[in-house]
């Protein structure tokens, strides 16, 4: 029987409050149920990687990474000051991940980028994300509703010849998943764009030019129904992932 695949997952992370009880006062280091149930659901083995000690390690041990989504990345990590104090991100996760991702890429071990795992991807190449896409891009669609959070949804463009058109043959526009307000501005170096927004053009989807596989997406495919018809099927995105591991 062939080994099954390990794969590190960067932390969400929950900060200590003095003010609450029990462990609320403790930093936490999480990974959504769903997400872990995704990545098992092709067969791999799933290790949150905490976010301290030798990352480097990990990056040795494991076959692959998977960047989560979650908080916002704080403008200061791509050169700018935040516009607003809600807008101020979560720097010290920054750096976490951007250097557990660095340390990936060096090992030439596959990375793939869900929603903020794609803007951190970005911004690791020397990108800049819109911190408000709503209020930044003239003519930008609503991307985000926190009441109805991974019930919107919206339409992509899938680029012809991409890797993810390789991937869903046939397939030129999708229905996807909605939960973000930031989103790829200024495209970082050897990204190519995969799939776009049909209502405004925002950047969906990226994939690294160079050596190794490194991927990104805006959606989130672990909130994806299986068998919905009239959602992207998440499953050949996972399966090309755990295969390049």
């Amino acid at each position: 029987m062939a080994r099954r695949p390990r794969i590190g997952v960067s932390a969400r992370i929950q900060y200590g409050d003095a003010s609450k009880r029990g462990y609320l006062k403790k930093d936490v280091c999480y990974l959504e149920r769903a997400f872990a149930g995704w990545l098992q659901s092709s067969g791999a083995l799933v290790y949150l990687v905490p976010d301290q000690g030798n990352l480097a390690d990990y990056a040795a041990d494991l076959d692959g990474l998977v960047l989560q989504g979650g908080s916002d990345i704080a403008p200061q990590t791509y050169g700018e000051e935040p516009l607003r104090p809600e807008w101020a991100g979560d720097a010290p996760r920054d750096r976490y991940e951007l250097e557990l991702l660095e340390r990936f890429m060096d090992a030439s071990k596959p990375v793939l980028g869900i929603c903020r795992g794609q803007q951190l991807i970005n911004v690791a190449l020397g990108g800049a994300l819109y911190q408000d896409t709503h209020t930044q891009l003239a003519g930008a669609a609503l991307h985000q509703d926190t009441a109805i959070y991974d019930a919107m949804f919206h339409r992509i463009a899938i680029e012809p010849g991409s890797g993810l058109a390789r991937l869903y043959p046939g397939v030129k526009e999708a229905k996807v998943n909605s939960i973000h307000h930031q989103a790829i501005s200024r495209l970082g170096s050897g990204l190519r764009v995969e799939a776009r927004s049909v209502d405004d053009k925002v950047i969906e989807a990226v994939r690294h030019t160079g050596p190794g596989y490194v991927v990104g997406v805006q959606w989130h495919p672990e909130f994806l129904a299986k068998g919905d018809p009239d959602l992207l099927d998440a499953t050949p995105l996972l399966q090309e992932f755990l295969e390049r591991c």
